[in-house]
């Protein structure tokens, strides 16, 4: 078979970058193409060159439909706007569409699932293999332990993050819930200010902290009378999300059309 040909949205972007050297340094795959929004200064400047990989003769473009008919499948870890019009032409031209993009309302989630008829779509509010992990975890133990235990999710990223909680966040308050068997829309508490009241049993709440370059750290807590569980990941390296993305276009290459998690990639 030969090289999966994938494209970046967003190359000018700290994710794109990323994204961009994940593809070289990985077997299986070339980089066929990169956009940026129009008017970017990027438009027109060689994708290796943005990267730090040297010229590979490709330059970012904000021209989608011809692009989306030469690639196999796209990357795109940028924003609910764009991306639900990424879905679109990507359903339109029947490839891979990988998501990492956070911050998805609802009705978005339901254009992309409406998408994912034409398109083999993976979607991930992480993409890593120790997040996905920790998901995995959390659904256990939430399992194994009843309402005695408290959940909290405690994320906490560099502060240039425009949305909160995080997608990652958000991903393990759904593991958590199902694990507990509930809808996380009606057990979720988002944040405290001033005089709460008592915590509500059941309930599944969000901490989210900002500041200076980290990368992204993860802990779910399990607290009890007398006796807490923590389950923690800590990310260092874009890179990792980065990776995890490739990973999850290569292996919906042959899929049929579908809406797959990463999960499904790792086979969790």
């Amino acid at each position: 078979m030969s090289d999966m040909k994938l494209a970046v949205m967003g190359v000018a972007g700290r994710m794109g970058r990323e994204l961009i050297r994940a593809i070289d340094d990985t077997e299986g795959c070339v980089i066929a193409g990169g956009t940026e929004a129009s008017g970017c200064d990027a438009i027109g400047q060689d994708i290796g060159q943005l990267a730090g990989l040297g010229p590979v003769g490709i330059v970012a473009t904000d021209e989608l439909l011809e692009l989306f008919t030469q690639v196999g499948g796209i990357l795109d870890f940028t924003a609910p706007a764009a991306t639900l019009g990424f879905a679109e032409l990507a359903a339109q031209a029947r490839i891979v569409h990988v998501i990492g993009t956070t911050g998805l309302s609802g009705k978005d989630e339901k254009k992309i699932s409406a998408a994912s008829r034409h398109a083999r779509i993976v979607k991930a509010g992480n993409m890593s293999l120790g997040i996905n992990l920790l998901a995995a975890l959390t659904k256990k133990v939430a399992q194994a332990l009843d309402e005695d235990f408290d959940i909290e999710v405690l994320e906490m990223h560099h502060r240039h993050k425009v949305d909160a909680p995080s997608g990652t966040a958000l991903m393990l308050g759904e593991a958590a819930a199902e694990g507990r068997n509930i809808e996380l829309k009606n057990h979720s508490m988002r944040g405290r200010d001033g005089h709460t009241g008592a915590r509500n049993r059941g309930d599944i709440g969000f901490a989210s902290l900002r500041g200076g370059s980290v990368v992204g750290e993860h802990t779910v807590i399990f607290a009890a009378d007398g006796e807490r569980v923590e389950l923690t990941h800590k990310a260092a390296d874009r890179g990792i999300f980065a990776r995890g993305g490739v990973k999850a276009a290569l292996w919906a290459r042959d899929k049929p059309p579908g809406l797959y998690s990463m999960a499904d990639v790792l086979g969790f």
